[in-house]
């Protein structure tokens, strides 16, 4: 195995002397490193403000739908009922009384040591006349597990019922539907489904000590009780989906005294809505404001360092079209009129208590305004974040090459140092054989002259 130590025969440290070298060599690559990792981090800031400029127009774009700002909200004068309003929904007034609340239908059978002696059939038959056919074993456990597996949208359940006379354990089987009203009422008998329709199968619930505990059942409200026009609109849950135009409401008990529902603008809902939006700018703002700032050096005498967007004209122009867009006039009026102010620091403010009275001054008015303003600044974000050309995409594309090709410089490089090493490595490894050899000639002229004879005197 060869093996080399430094400066055998010269005394230097060759090694030392070669990595010296070869940091003076590599300056170059370093400085390409140093180029590739920071555009790399200018890309990271720009797709992190590119995730807000299309955070921000995606909400801009919503905003400016028409009836997006018409938000409503609905109230119930009992804690019985449950009102919820959607988009769809408009302003207005329903009074009505729950008779009966929807229930699921839950029946037992009689008292029972075992199912069958033998191996049998059951039929399942729900509200519309489908049927199910179950085989089982004949075990009181095979039947509940063979109706739970069946899909048939009821459950099974053996339930203990004390003893006989003879003291041996007796259960009844309860079969319970899994979802309330009365389309998914059902009955079981013993028997197959041609049984059924034949009426020879004997119906499970009709038999001795059996019974229905709970009858399926709808919801029921009744509209305008009490005069001619009185009207009950049932529902299979206890939720009644546009009892009003875009409003369900959800009862939990019956009621003798009308429940009046109220349907309203939501003021504070479209307030929201702007606050949003302000917030989504801010975010904007903030990220290229902190990235664009000079910081004084950490240590006395430091340099300054500078933001990642600090001197990109690209980025500012980006900015600033957003910021005319938010607060540029709408038809000739400020947008401060509506709460949503420029700053002397170059954001945007929001004060929600003037857009709310704005609001209540003029809704239509103040939503046009509103709509407007999003719709420029969904613009202007477009323009900057569309993921196929906007001109932070295109940015961003150009970068990432950039990157692509510092890192393929830098690869170069890495071959280019390596055959500079090898190179550098040689030259010394033959200077060490060189002055070796030179040594060991030296070595053999002294010993030589040392045995030279000499001339007595």
């Amino acid at each position: 195995m060869a093996f080399s130590i430094d400066g055998i025969a010269s005394g230097l440290d060759t090694t030392n002397m070669i990595n010296q070298l070869m940091q003076l060599e590599a300056r170059p690559q370093s400085m390409l490193k140093a180029k590739a990792t920071s555009t790399q981090g200018f890309i990271t800031a720009l797709q992190q403000l590119n995730t807000r400029l299309g955070s921000l127009t995606e909400l801009a774009t919503r905003t400016a739908k028409p009836g997006a700002l018409d938000v409503y909200k609905a109230t119930a004068t009992s804690d019985s009922v449950t009102a919820t309003a959607t988009s769809t929904a408009a302003a207005g007034s329903l009074d009505f009384t729950v008779k009966h609340l929807a229930q699921s239908q839950s029946s037992v059978t009689g008292a029972m040591t075992a199912f069958s002696p033998t191996a049998t059939t059951l039929t399942l038959r729900a509200a519309d006349g489908t049927t199910t056919e179950v085989r089982t074993t004949g075990t009181l456990d095979d039947v509940v597990a063979s109706v739970n597996k069946a899909g048939a949208g009821i459950t099974a359940a053996k339930v203990g019922a004390g003893t006989n006379a003879d003291g041996i354990p007796q259960y009844r089987l309860q079969f319970t539907a899994t979802e309330s009203g009365a389309e998914h009422a059902f009955a079981v008998f013993r028997g197959t489904a041609d049984e059924v329709t034949a009426g020879t199968a004997p119906d499970l619930f009709a038999e001795t000590g059996a019974a229905t505990v709970r009858a399926a059942q709808d919801a029921e409200a009744v509209l305008w009780g009490g005069t001619a026009a009185e009207q009950v609109v049932t529902s299979a849950s206890n939720t009644f989906a546009d009892i009003l135009p875009g409003v369900s409401v959800t009862v939990s008990r019956t009621t003798t005294e009308p429940v009046s529902v109220t349907v309203s603008r939501d003021a504070e809902a479209t307030t929201k809505v702007a606050q949003e939006l302000v917030d989504a700018l801010r975010s904007v703002f903030s990220f290229v404001d902190t990235n664009t700032r000079v910081t004084p050096g950490t240590t006395a005498g430091a340099a300054p360092i500078s933001g990642r967007f600090t001197g990109d004209s690209a980025v500012r122009g980006i900015a600033q079209s957003v910021l005319t867009a938010a607060t540029a006039p709408v038809g000739g009026t400020s947008t401060s009129e509506f709460g949503i102010t420029l700053t002397r620091s170059g954001t945007v403010e929001f004060d929600p208590e003037k857009f709310a009275a704005a609001l209540a001054k003029d809704p239509a008015g103040t939503k046009d305004v509103l709509m407007q303003l999003s719709a420029r600044v969904a613009d202007a974000g477009e323009a900057a974040s569309d993921k196929y050309d906007g001109e932070l995409t295109r940015r961003i594309t150009s970068q990432e090459s950039t990157v692509r090709n510092l890192n393929d410089r830098v690869s170069d490089w890495d071959q280019r140092l390596e055959k500079r090493r090898a190179t550098l490595e040689r030259t010394y490894s033959a200077l060490e054989v060189q002055l070796s050899q030179l040594q060991s000639q030296g070595d053999w002229l002294s010993s030589q002259l040392a045995n030279l004879p000499t001339t007595g005197s």
